[in-house]
């Protein structure tokens, strides 16, 4: 019998959309956090703290500069590391799949939310090897192929870390973390378009 694609849910998977309306919650939730407590830790949200008025533009340029190279670092690795592949399948099936304007909208709160939080907050009052060592330690999961993405985060936290204290603002790390999540999670979760005719597309990896 031919291949069934797309392929069924696993079992036990979580419902479509489900993922996604946590993962708002659980976002907002560390919006919310990080305001309280730069607010209680400074007395108020310098607007310094998120951009720079005079050189916003430079921000943007290292914060998309580093995003790209993450990107770029990600997807080489991915052609030589199997576990990363296996990885972003188990990604794929827990997640997706997701329209492009929903991966948008997750890209956009998880930049600001986990900025707001582990930058913004954390580490302006534990300094940036806590707020990197936390940021890693919560992305991780169950299983070998989990330890490519915990090993990701620490790259990118380090990253982040590194704009924030050279900048002494989030915006450059907001903007590359929205990268990252964005073309990562748009290539992984949006599914391609019918070819024409509507044979659907092959399954990835392979016919």
């Amino acid at each position: 019998m031919p291949e069934q694609w797309p392929p069924p849910e696993p079992e036990g998977a979580p419902a479509p959309g489900q993922i996604y309306r946590l993962a708002w919650i659980f976002y907002l939730i560390l919006a919310v956090a990080g305001v309280i407590w730069i607010g209680w830790s400074r007395g108020s949200i310098p607007v310094d703290l998120v951009f720079d008025p005079r050189r916003w533009w430079l921000d943007v340029v290292l914060g998309a500069g580093a995003g790209l190279l993450l990107v770029a670092g990600w997807h080489l690795g991915r052609r030589f590391l199997p576990m990363m592949r296996e990885l972003e399948e188990l990604l794929r099936r827990h997640l997706g799949p997701l329209d492009g304007s929903e991966v948008f909208a997750l890209a956009v709160i998880s930049g600001i939310a986990e900025e707001l939080f582990f930058r913004g907050a954390m580490q302006s009052s534990w300094g940036w090897i806590w707020a990197t060592l936390v940021f890693t330690l919560v992305h991780t999961g169950p299983g070998p192929a989990f330890r490519m993405w915990t090993l990701f985060a620490l790259v990118a936290g380090l990253v982040f870390a590194g704009l924030t204290l050279y900048r002494g603002n989030i915006l450059a790390a907001i903007l590359a973390h929205f990268l990252v999540n964005w073309i990562n999670l748009h290539a992984l979760l949006v599914p391609a378009p019918e070819a024409p005719g509507g044979v659907p597309p092959s399954p990835p990896g392979g016919q």
